[in-house]
């Protein structure tokens, strides 16, 4: 891939060529994560401001992560047509005025909406995933894509870490706004910054489009409808943040009912574009040299969907559980769960990298495994425990659960070029409908059981990898003037 940057050296302390791009690119990414996260750190103080009840509370959380389901599918669109440095510099803009009116709230009901609509700076992971696949050739993309991710989802760490001390220094009882807004004017600037210092890609080569907008190619008539299949989960986690959202109070019996009614008319018309899309294949099936298998899409949704799933969901409830095990306090308990994210800045880049060296279906594989053995340690912790020896548990367990997501973004690249975004974005989704789903187990079950749910369910994670086929050979793209390219996957 890239076939013109294969030769230039790869070191992660350059700022040229294919390196400067992946450092533009993951601190983008980290910017968003640092908004999309940049109200809980300050949550007292919100709730302070504007008297909020802990319903309240929990809503404003689950807002913060709906939006980014439906977000990641059209961004992933969005990129694959337009560029990433276009759709990249676009979400910063339109997302720092977003955050804006979030810092300037004046009700419980525009927090709500304005949080609800930052979920969409929460897809910014997609673009940069098609960006990196342009630059990098295969056997580094792997590599490039675990720095990506995992740098950048340290901006979640960096918003905690950094913006209730900055809004101590703006002092007052809106502290918290002008921190909060800070954030919004960073990728402000950061959007004109991006968008004047990256290409698509490099010189010399050609940016892949989908042949019609709107939905993802198929091939076959079959994975037509595994691909409407795989869609029903999405609109599922989106019912069930409607179902809790009613359950708290925020919506009566009549909205939940409407919110219910607009889903399942965004299911069918949905259904419609990606037939619309893939018609031509219920009359011929396209050329095998063009052809991809779904099944491949739908392996890497699952394991990000119990990886970066069950990372969202362990990140939210860790705290606490340190709290309520050893009785220890809440600064304590947020520095120690804290350990759980930050392995993202070394395991999810070891992920990709060791998947570039060796067997990316061998990688997933030992990996979920070790993922399944951490969640299992993770339940047998009790308050008879050491405290560090429980640390030292979610350490090793969050080690396979981040190099588990790298592995798996070392592969979306390779299943189809013009596709990327769009894979990225429903294998992004897909860990985001495994948040809900295990923060929505966590209600009803102890946090022992919570674990082993996890683990259980990674079993069938591990047993769907078995069917993966291994990247090889090469993919073949058509050129703007009907001639076709063979891109290399080794």
């Amino acid at each position: 891939m890239a076939s013109s940057m294969d030769n230039e050296r790869f070191s992660i302390f350059s700022f040229n060529g294919k390196t400067r791009i992946l450092h533009l690119s993951w601190f983008a990414f980290f910017l968003t994560f640092m908004v999309w996260f940049n109200h809980a750190p300050l949550m007292s103080s919100i709730r302070d401001t504007f008297q909020l009840s802990d319903q309240q509370v929990k809503i404003l959380l689950i807002l913060n992560i709906a939006m980014t389901i439906p977000a990641r599918i059209l961004i992933g669109m969005l990129v694959d047509q337009f560029g990433p440095k276009q759709v990249f510099s676009s979400l910063l803009f339109v997302c720092s005025w977003i955050c804006f009116a979030f810092a300037f709230a004046d009700s419980f009901e525009q927090l709500a909406v304005m949080r609800f609509l930052l979920g969409l700076v929460g897809a910014g992971f997609v673009i940069g995933i098609r960006m990196i696949s342009e630059w990098f050739p295969t056997k580094e993309v792997g590599v490039a894509e675990g720095i990506y991710g995992g740098w950048g989802n340290f901006g979640s760490a960096a918003a905690a870490m950094a913006l209730p001390s900055l809004a101590l220094l703006y002092g007052g009882n809106d502290g918290w706004r002008y921190a909060i807004a800070t954030t919004g004017c960073i990728i402000l600037v950061y959007a004109f910054i991006y968008f004047f210092s990256v290409s698509d890609t490099p010189k010399g080569s050609t940016y892949f489009k989908p042949k019609k907008p709107g939905a993802m190619e198929v091939s076959s008539v079959g994975d037509f409808f595994f691909y409407l299949a795989m869609n029903i989960p999405l609109y599922l986690a989106l019912a069930t943040l409607n179902w809790k959202l009613g359950n708290l109070g925020l919506f009566d019996t009549t909205i939940t009912l409407v919110v219910y009614g607009c889903l399942s008319i965004m299911f069918i018309y949905q259904s419609r574009l990606i037939y619309k899309v893939n018609r031509q294949i219920f009359k011929k099936a396209p050329p095998e040299y063009d052809r991809y298998k779904f099944k491949q899409v739908a392996i890497l949704n699952f394991s990000y969907f119990v990886s970066f799933g069950s990372e969202l969901a362990v990140v939210s409830m860790l705290p606490l559980f340190f709290i309520e095990t050893f009785s220890i306090g809440q600064v304590q308990a947020g520095f120690l769960a804290s350990g759980f994210a930050f392995m993202n800045l070394v395991a999810r880049p070891l992920g990709g990298l060791i998947s570039d060296r060796f067997s990316r279906k061998r990688t997933l594989l030992l990996l979920m495994i070790g993922l399944i053995c951490g969640y299992i340690a993770m339940s047998q912790i009790t308050s008879q425990w050491p405290i560090l020896l429980a640390v030292a548990a979610c350490m090793f367990c969050s080690f396979f659960v981040q190099s588990t997501e790298g592995a798996v973004f070392a592969v979306v690249p390779l299943i189809k070029r013009r596709l990327t975004g769009q894979i990225a974005g429903m294998t992004g989704a897909y860990g985001n409908v495994g948040g809900v789903t295990f923060l929505t187990v966590y209600s009803f079950v102890s946090a022992q059981e919570f674990f082993m749910i996890i683990a259980a369910t990674t079993l069938f994670g591990l047993v769907s990898l078995l069917f993966l086929e291994e990247p090889k050979g090469s993919m073949a793209e058509v050129l703007p003037d009907g001639t076709v390219q063979m891109i290399d996957v080794h």
